[in-house]
């Protein structure tokens, strides 16, 4: 049973850093495509990043390009989502998610069918 885990988030001022954790259990690492999507109250859940398998082309959305990097683990079956320069707009509950039957995934949540349960992290002052 593939099992997602995050970990990292919480509250942090406009300006700051936040490292969250993804660890993965119940499938090979490099077997799965991960991604780091994003909901705010409101709002649709939105891709933030996306990895293929094995991590060997990893995208960033637009809306985060240059804050966000994404990178994995894979001793560690983790994939982790450095933030920086956060602003309030970034507040939102992070999730992470894997496709096993697609190499690269797609930008939409609907095709991803295995989540984790989302971190909380807000942006205020």
């Amino acid at each position: 049973q593939v099992q997602l885990v995050e970990s990292g988030g919480g509250s942090v001022q406009p300006g700051g850093s936040l490292r969250l954790s993804c660890v993965i259990s119940g499938v090979t690492f490099s077997h799965v495509a991960m991604a780091w999507f994003r909901q705010a109250p409101g709002k649709d859940r939105e891709i933030v990043a996306r990895g293929s398998r094995g991590a060997y082309s990893i995208q960033t959305a637009d809306s985060v390009g240059g804050r966000f990097t994404m990178s994995t683990d894979n001793a560690k079956n983790t994939v982790y989502l450095e933030m920086n320069r956060l602003t309030p707009e970034d507040t939102a509950v992070y999730y992470c998610a894997a496709d096993l039957q697609h190499a690269h995934g797609t930008p939409f949540p609907q095709d991803w069918p295995h989540w984790g349960r989302g971190t909380q992290v807000t942006v205020s002052t």
